[in-house]
């Protein structure tokens, strides 16, 4: 999401096929961090992070509405009083998160910027706790206290940042922005179904970076590139229109599917916590593709964020 890679669901609508349900996340979070490394590559074509979010939002919306035109056209309709609340949503809860996360890439190695990002679970439980007056558990401040201790050991602090400024802030942005993202998705899901949120969230995202970057000035041209794939496939090279057809059907639409076809065999709050596999997977893709590789601190450190994420998905 990053990716946002959480869309709530009523917990009742759970079928027995939870095995299928578990697959599916599984396989989106894999096609989710192998979307990681094709993003940072094609960022070093020539493309910005705001053209690159530009593009995956236009092209998303694109193929969201031809499915939806195709399958689902009563899907389509939105009321005046919801109009407001997709706008918000798209911006904040679709633009906001993929723009932060393109930044944090291009200045992190993938697996640090999406465990950075992944906070965004545990900054929603904290609001349910302080902003709803949601009962939540004790395991709530275990789970703060080993986010905050596991990050502070990636990034080194005892020995100055290991790693860029502005990559942290960007991600720690993107986390907060996915905090968001799930907190209007989780009430929205009253109203709506969860392909036509997805569609109103990238047309409106789309249509916000349209005003930021009128699309006569998008490079249009560097599409027509082609890009050294870098790291240990540095000796091959790919069109970037290709690699980005990739982040759109596949990096996107495909994966947004199968997390929200998920939802219908499993609770939204175990494929939160299936989906934690991301930045493992993205390290091990990263490292295999591009060559990125971590100290003790980073492994050490990484586990520990994940074990506070976890312990924050299931502590409302």
């Amino acid at each position: 999401m990053v990716d946002a890679p959480f869309l709530p669901s009523e917990e009742g609508r759970v079928d027995d096929r939870t095995g299928l349900g578990y697959a599916m996340v599984m396989v989106a979070a894999t096609l989710f961090a192998v979307n990681g490394t094709v993003s940072k590559v094609v960022l070093g074509s020539g493309l910005s992070s705001l053209e690159l979010t530009q593009i995956r939002s236009t092209g998303a919306a694109v193929g969201f509405i031809a499915f939806l035109l195709i399958f689902a056209r009563s899907r389509l309709r939105v009321g005046r009083r919801e109009l407001l609340f997709l706008v918000v949503f798209g911006i904040t809860g679709i633009g906001f998160v993929q723009w932060l996360y393109f930044i944090a890439i291009d200045h992190l190695p993938v697996g640090i910027a999406l465990l950075i990002q992944f906070l965004g679970p545990l900054f929603v439980a904290l609001f349910a706790r302080f902003v709803y007056r949601e009962d939540i558990r004790r395991r709530i401040w275990v789970a703060l206290v080993l986010s905050i201790v596991g990050l502070g050991v990636v990034v080194e602090f005892w020995s100055g940042l290991a790693f860029s400024t502005l990559g942290i802030t960007a991600a720690l942005g993107a986390a907060f922005a996915l905090a968001a993202y799930i907190l209007m998705a989780e009430r929205e899901r009253k109203h709506r179904d969860p392909v036509s949120l997805s569609f109103y969230g990238f047309l409106f995202a789309a249509l916000f970076w349209a005003v930021v970057n009128p699309l006569w000035r998008f490079p249009w041209d560097v599409l027509g590139d082609t890009v050294s794939l870098q790291g240990n496939l540095d000796q091959h090279t790919a069109p970037v229109w290709l690699l980005v057809g990739f982040i759109v059907v596949i990096g996107t639409m495909i994966t947004f599917t199968l997390l929200t076809g998920a939802l219908r065999h499993i609770p939204a709050t175990r494929a939160s916590i299936v989906a934690t596999l991301e930045p493992v997977i993205a390290t091990v893709v990263a490292w295999a593709w591009l060559g990125q590789s971590f100290g003790t601190a980073q492994l050490l450190g990484g586990a520990v964020v994940l074990a506070g994420i976890v312990l924050a998905q299931t502590a409302r």
